[in-house]
């Protein structure tokens, strides 16, 4: 009886032992799981393990991270090639239409008939929209590529917005579009003006462009700096507000004037300062609001 009972305690401290030693493998497996997540290592998991369904464990683990990384390898190959395209693209289109205007200037000194002037003129609104949305992929392709770095500053945001406005005044007018800029204090933020400036033209051309009555803009101060520009949209059952800053969105599938680029670039150009953006559809009003740190 005594030799059954040593027997079984024995056998239950084997067992005992060997569920510890499990553990402590599988913490090894854990931790090294952990210091790759951590460390961004591409060291494969490397374990002795004396059962042999966790050695399974353990080759799958390994099989599922090389593929990952493989993956991993091939989207940043990808997107290498797409930024190189989109620079391409950018700048093989600006020459042939640098030639189009030259030539449409010529015609302009040209005699030419009330009809012909008439199709003229609407030949180079086109030209302009074309020019327009290239120069979002040239500028698209230099944030990209170039990765500019902010030169911030403290910069008066209110004073910044008003001349921007202000030399706007004639593409708004020309759309029926009347801005309405909200009265506060004066508000200073720490950003780079070139880049400010970028943004505030974006957000401008947005407008011009989609708003389907007047626009209100405000510059006010909270935790940060904001300029938010409000307007009516049409179709604004097809707009995301949620996907509107995403590269290529468009809400309406069939504009045929938008690269969707617009708004990603002001991201892009927002978060480079240490920003954020967002937007909100409340009915048929959509805000876009910009927040850049607050000078104190």
């Amino acid at each position: 009886m005594g030799g059954t009972t040593g027997i079984l305690i024995a056998a239950v401290f084997l067992l005992v032992l060997y569920i510890v030693i499990l553990q402590r493998q599988i913490r090894n497996i854990n931790r090294q799981l952990l210091k790759r997540l951590t460390l961004d290592t591409k060291q494969p998991v490397s374990l002795q393990l004396i059962n042999g369904e966790l050695n399974k464990l353990t080759s799958n683990i390994n099989k599922c991270l090389k593929a990952e990384e493989t993956l991993r390898l091939e989207s940043v190959r990808e997107e290498k090639r797409f930024k190189e395209l989109i620079a391409n693209i950018s700048h093989d289109l600006r020459t042939p239409l640098t030639a189009v205007k030259g030539y449409q200037q010529l015609l302009q000194t040209s005699e030419l008939t009330k009809e012909q002037k008439k199709k003229l003129q609407v030949a180079r609104k086109h030209t302009e929209e074309l020019g327009n949305l290239i120069e979002q992929f040239f500028e698209y392709s230099y944030l990209i590529n170039a990765d500019p770095k902010a030169n911030t500053e403290p910069i008066n945001i209110t004073n910044l917005v008003t001349e921007c406005l202000a030399e706007s005044v004639s593409s708004f007018e020309e759309h029926c579009i009347e801005v309405k800029l909200h009265e506060a204090p004066t508000v200073f933020a720490m950003a780079d003006q070139g880049m400010t400036v970028r943004i505030v033209r974006n957000l401008i051309r947005n407008c011009v462009a989609y708003s389907a009555g007047d626009v209100y803009v405000a510059i006010t101060a909270s935790e940060n700096a904001v300029i938010s520009f409000k307007n009516p949209v049409k179709n604004a059952a097809v707009i995301d507000a949620a996907r509107i800053f995403e590269r290529f969105y468009t809400g309406d599938k069939a504009r045929s004037k938008s690269t969707g680029l617009g708004l990603h670039i002001i991201k892009l150009l927002c978060e480079q300062m240490e920003g954020k953006v967002s937007a909100n559809l409340n009915g048929n009003e959509l805000t876009i609001n910009v927040e850049l740190p607050l000078y104190k």
